[in-house]
């Protein structure tokens, strides 16, 4: 399965991959799904919004039972590593495949899912396909969001409102580690035990064009500099507090060599330990902002594009998973997950993370051995042997 996936989406000058949701890249992948799925065997949903699973077992025959779900996403950032997303949907499938070499016997259906756009890469919205499959985006909102093409997310799909979670009782998911915490423990495989607050901030700063040669510095209104300082705020205010803050996207306008710009917007992504912690940071950052604003005679607007709360998993199924697994790490991760949103929407959720040597992710530089994705394989297959024949009790 990896052999198959390898190619798609990859940039032969970078080795990076580019999947962006309903792009050529990511609907190849989709595709492959639906064939994995009919080679085992499987029935294939797919909701208004691209979210799909594979079903393995008739709905009739476990009606009164609940759902069991696993999977992660097929999409990736800009230029991003091969494992985010799509090592948890292959590990799914081997893990089934592995459960059934076993001869499991299921007594409750069980789902390989994979979440569209949870990157946010096109349209903006990080997870934006669990959410809007759990409720918590409506498609009201979400039709208008465009991507960098102006191209608005209702023009792309029909929307409507999903079913494909009814009945779902838990979820597993499996992640490449985007950190150093397993390769820290010298481990395989670990639980991780919540996900860090986090959110996505737009920084809209206007300025004046001007001529870049004939104007005096002292008579300019260039948000360039607004900026420059914001990002160097918020390096040293994350330092400062032990937190998260990047700016990692800009527009520049009218974006020429020789000219001040009239605008810029930026984008910052904040994360902290606490839904505390990120509110500090994040209004500590927007405080300098608005008063470099003051000073270069610029105006700052911020908006909070996309915000996330801090996430418990379900501690009774995250420590009964580890005992299952024989005593792995339990973690906690800064990075956002559909399992995220599915905790918060009340289905008991758990992760588990495979080492990435490498420690990077959202990257080419993303890596993981052979070794260790088989020993997430036997993990998964464990942790879903014991949902779906009982001896997890959730």
């Amino acid at each position: 399965m990896w052999r198959d996936l390898t190619p798609i989406g990859r940039s032969a000058s970078s080795g990076g991959y580019f999947r962006q949701p309903w792009h050529p890249a990511e609907l190849e992948l989709r595709a492959w799904f639906r064939e994995a799925a009919t080679a085992r065997g499987l029935e294939v949903e797919e909701d208004p919004f691209g979210n799909l699973v594979a079903w393995w077992g008739p709905a009739a025959e476990f009606a009164s039972t609940g759902k069991v779900l696993t999977g992660s996403h097929l999409d990736s950032v800009l230029d991003g590593g091969a494992y985010d997303g799509p090592l948890g949907v292959v590990s799914s499938f081997a893990a089934l495949d592995l459960m059934r070499e076993r001869g499991v016997e299921p007594t409750r259906r069980l789902g390989v899912a994979a979440f569209v756009e949870e990157e946010g890469s096109r349209f903006g919205r990080a997870c934006l396909g669990s959410r809007l499959a759990v409720g918590a985006t409506k498609w009201s909102d979400a039709a208008e969001l465009t991507d960098r093409d102006g191209v608005r997310l209702g023009d792309v799909i029909e929307g409507g409102e999903s079913t494909m979670l009814d009945g779902v009782a838990t979820y597993v998911e499996l992640h490449v580690e985007q950190g150093r915490g397993l390769i820290d423990l010298d481990a395989p495989v670990g639980v991780h035990d919540g996900i860090w607050p986090h959110g996505r901030y737009r920084y809209d700063i206007a300025g004046r064009a001007d001529h870049a040669g004939t104007t005096r510095m002292e008579d300019r209104v260039d948000p360039m500099l607004t900026y420059a300082m914001t990002a160097l705020a918020a390096n040293k205010q994350a330092r400062l507090q032990g937190q998260r803050a990047t700016f990692g996207r800009i527009d520049v306008r009218p974006n020429g060599t020789n000219a001040v710009p009239s605008h810029v917007t930026a984008w910052l992504d904040a994360r902290a330990e606490s839904d505390a912690a990120l509110v500090s940071l994040v209004s500590e950052i927007e405080r300098q902002a608005t008063e470099r604003a003051g000073r270069d005679g610029t105006t700052v607007t911020v908006t909070a594009e996309s915000v996330s709360g801090e996430v418990a998993f379900d501690p009774a199924l995250r420590d009964e998973l580890a005992g299952l697994l024989g005593g792995v790490p339990i973690l906690p991760t800064q990075a956002g997950h559909d399992a995220g949103i599915l905790q918060d929407a009340g289905i008991p959720t758990a992760m588990l993370f495979v080492r990435n040597p490498s420690g990077v992710s959202h990257s080419p530089y993303e890596s993981a051995e052979t070794a260790d994705c088989l020993a997430g394989v036997e993990a998964l297959a464990d942790a879903l042997t014991g949902l779906v024949a009982g001896e997890v009790a959730k």
